[in-house]
């Protein structure tokens, strides 16, 4: 199994947060702070209303402050759960909810790109992650 002191998860965890940071709009809350790639998870999520245990999870961490951090919990928390693929399927589905929150050389705007790296990330759930949430 993956754990925590793997430098492959490291490398796994940058790359994955890189891909949902590219090309990523800046947004901002009612209060100001900036939005990142959890506040996209979150929203493609509730739109499909799935209440996703994760977000729930990590929505309940008092120690997380910022979206990124709650991020990246979520991902991790995905990688234990194997539900990394299928979650971010989940949010891409719906092309107008993209192009609003990515701009157009996001990979997740272009129907091959996105293909390939669902693919990728579904071989994912053959690997057994311990880390500790």
């Amino acid at each position: 199994p993956v754990t925590d002191g793997s430098r492959e998860l490291h490398s796994l965890c940058a790359q994955l947060e890189f891909l949902l940071q590219f090309d990523l709009k800046e947004k901002r809350s009612f209060f100001g702070q900036r939005k990142d790639y959890w506040d996209f998870l979150c929203q493609g999520l509730a739109r499909h209303r799935q209440e996703h245990k994760g977000v729930c999870f990590v929505s309940s961490l008092d120690k997380l402050k910022t979206p990124v951090g709650r991020g990246r919990a979520f991902l991790r928390y995905c990688l234990v759960h194997r539900q990394l693929a299928e979650t971010l399927q989940l949010c891409l589905l719906d092309p107008e909810s993209l192009r609003e929150w990515y701009y157009a050389r996001s990979p997740f705007l272009s129907p091959q790109l996105r293909e390939e790296i669902l693919g990728s990330l579904y071989e994912l759930d053959g690997v057994t992650f311990h880390l500790a949430l």
